[in-house]
């Protein structure tokens, strides 16, 4: 029985457009799915891996109904970092905050007065 995180090794058994199926010990096979297969986009899964290659995978899931078996590729990689190191962003500075309220109370008047106008209209 498998468990999740052990690195199994088995035949490539056959290839859909989802992912791969490896055949492993005692008759069992494994899918490794298309997202598991490689950091990044795969444009064709048929030409990343041949029927009867041989690959190395971890066990990423194992359905304790059904007993399927998950597998990937992708987390015996390493991540792909950035070859130059990552800038830090600078902050720049924000004055708009420091306003406050002040615009209202200066545009207050302004505004009472409008309303004042409007309500002498009406009456």
């Amino acid at each position: 029985m498998y468990k999740i995180g052990d690195i199994i090794e088995g035949s490539v058994t056959g290839i859909q457009t989802y992912g791969i199926f490896v055949q492993l010990e005692n008759e069992q096979q494994g899918l490794i799915h298309i997202s598991e297969c490689t950091h990044g986009y795969i444009p064709n899964v048929y030409d990343f891996l041949k029927i009867g290659q041989t690959v190395r995978a971890m066990v990423i899931d194992v359905d304790e109904y059904t007993q399927k078996i998950s597998l990937s590729l992708r987390a015996l990689e390493k991540i792909p970092l950035a070859k130059q190191p990552v800038r830090k962003k600078r902050r720049r500075a924000v004055y708009m905050n420091q306003i406050g309220f002040e615009t209202l109370k200066n545009m207050l008047p302004t505004w009472i007065e409008e309303a004042q106008q409007l309500l002498s209209k009406d009456k």
